[in-house]
């Protein structure tokens, strides 16, 4: 057992001053905590926090200018640099992660290491191969598929690997050479018979939408979560909030490509597509907030310059477009946690839930920043920072 003594603990369930005791990866105390553990750590001033959670990661992807540079590596290759990856967001405090894309089995299997000690990282949910059309966005990493028969075949094949979400795209995207970002892909009735098929296992579902009509194609086809988002417009986010139906805005994956541009590196396909996205998405977050849309936060992690060491970065980008610090904090925390079925095991500062957590040295309800630089993180139990 080991105790954070004389800090303030904040979560979604507001602040208070409170010790902290751990013990066999759980929090098993909050404020009246035993007077001799094994360990004491000092966190006087300081703030103790639930470790972040990122509802949209890719682990193979490492955040080089051109992600397309990877397509021909060996999945060794690339089980190596999720070994990397994994390091760089259990480091920033992202104790849990959902990786939506990633050739055969490695993001799984990276999951299984992680659970089994093998290798140190976040909590690892994951959808196997994401389900594309023929030729569509992301397709050389994905499981093309198209009409029905084939899409319910696919998702199969995900769930016989024991896939924990079945990721799709409802729409092109950005960096795809040829692909549209804003167009349907996969049309409303594969859409329909990828949820149904996913709903019989339980097991729930995101989408990679963009356009509005891909959009409103997945919300009405029941999936659990839009990712992206981009032209979402003031009628597809009120079926959205009318849905339940939560989004992931991915503010880092647009910014990164905008903000850096071909000087770079990133291909000028990718550049102009997203430069002409990023008036859209601002008002896309509008719509969201005004509806009041479910927000869980997702990165994108490993696009260009969108790297995993920098996660906690979105925190400060949703909070420049509207949300309030707390809200952020519950869309990293609770909110994320419960789109990804961890409600009630992570995503609070409370007696029973796992120890994942961090410490700050200012209140991030005042400044959103201070989730870029944890003094401690602690993954299951063990102090790994």
């Amino acid at each position: 057992m080991f105790v954070f003594r004389g800090g303030t603990v904040v979560d979604a369930s507001g602040v208070r001053d409170a010790d902290v005791a751990v013990e066999g990866g759980e929090i098993v105390a909050v404020g009246e905590v035993p007077d001799d553990p094994d360990e004491e750590i000092d966190v006087s001033g300081q703030f103790v926090a639930p470790g972040l959670v990122d509802a949209h990661v890719h682990l193979m992807m490492d955040g080089r200018p051109d992600p397309g540079e990877v397509s021909g590596d060996s999945e060794t290759t690339l089980a190596y640099r999720a070994t990397a990856t994994l390091r760089d967001a259990l480091s920033a405090g992202v104790t849990t992660v959902r990786d939506l894309g990633a050739p055969g089995t490695l993001a799984l299997d990276a999951r299984d290491a992680v659970e089994e000690g093998v290798l140190e990282g976040p909590r690892v949910l994951a959808c196997g191969q994401n389900v594309v059309m023929t030729g569509g966005h992301g397709h050389w990493f994905g499981r093309e598929a198209d009409g029905v028969a084939e899409v319910k075949k696919a998702v199969r094949e995900q769930l016989k690997r024991g896939a924990d979400v079945v990721k799709c795209m409802a729409t092109g995207g950005v960096l795809t050479e040829g692909a549209l970002t804003g167009a349907p892909e996969l049309d409303e009735d594969e859409l329909e018979a990828l949820v149904a098929t996913a709903d019989a296992k339980r097991v729930p579902t995101a989408a990679h939408a963009h356009g509005t009509t891909g959009i409103k194609n997945a919300v009405r086809a029941g999936v659990s979560s839009v990712e992206h988002g981009t032209f979402m417009d003031r009628e597809a986010a009120e079926l959205m909030a009318e849905r339940g139906t939560y989004w992931v805005p991915t503010a880092k994956a647009l910014y990164g490509i905008v903000d850096a541009g071909t000087e770079a590196g990133i291909p000028e396909f990718a550049v102009e597509k997203a430069e002409e996205a990023v008036d859209a998405w601002a008002e896309a977050f509008e719509h969201a907030l005004d509806a009041g849309v479910p927000i869980a936060m997702g990165t994108d992690a490993g696009t260009p310059f969108n790297y995993h060491a920098d996660i906690p970065e979105e925190l400060e980008l949703m909070v420049e477009h509207g949300l309030s610090e707390e809200v952020a904090l519950e869309a990293a925390t609770v909110n994320a946690a419960d789109l990804l079925g961890l409600d009630g095991t992570v995503g609070r500062v409370a007696e029973g839930m796992y120890a994942d957590l961090v410490v700050l040295d200012d209140d991030p309800l005042d400044d959103v920043t201070s989730w870029q630089s944890p003094t401690h993180v602690v993954s299951r139990g063990t102090v790994v920072r």
